[in-house]
């Protein structure tokens, strides 16, 4: 685990409850590593389809995770209820890298955060696509300028 690191609830723009399940345990009784990806994915794909309008059954263009990463800072234990933040750092032609924490209910500071880089690409070549000009704008709402 990542020591004396504090990623602040404040740092985030957007977040997505998540109550977690008793499967997502390990054997010594705490969240398991997989099941944090699994909340980024999910607080990430949220907001691309209630906020920008990403059609995942018909859309032409799809999203596709290309690089990921999780540092954990204290754990957690079913029953939880967490809050994923999220943020976009940097938002490309094609891709977009969103900045990822989760926060049990109510704490001002993460136990876990990380990063998830999409490429959108074209549903049937796979080939990368111009984020459009509709999804840029709703998700420029939750970019950080200074992002480094």
């Amino acid at each position: 685990m990542a020591s004396k690191v504090e990623v602040a609830r404040s740092d985030y723009a957007a977040f997505f409850p998540v109550t977690t399940r008793w499967q997502d345990n390990d054997n010594n009784g705490v969240i398991n590593n997989v099941a944090y990806y699994s909340y980024f994915d999910s607080a990430t794909n949220q907001f691309l389809i209630k906020h920008c309008g990403l059609d995942i059954k018909f859309g032409s263009i799809v999203g596709m995770v290309v690089s990921s990463s999780c540092e954990y800072i204290s754990p957690i234990s079913f029953p939880a209820k967490i809050d994923v933040g999220i943020r976009i750092d940097r938002l490309g032609n094609s891709s977009v890298q969103f900045s990822v924490a989760i926060f049990e209910k109510q704490e001002p500071f993460a136990c876990a955060f990380g990063h998830f880089i999409e490429v959108f690409v074209d549903r049937v070549s796979k080939k990368p696509m111009m984020i459009p000009d509709s999804m840029r704008k709703k998700m420029e709402k939750i970019l950080v300028s200074n992002a480094n």
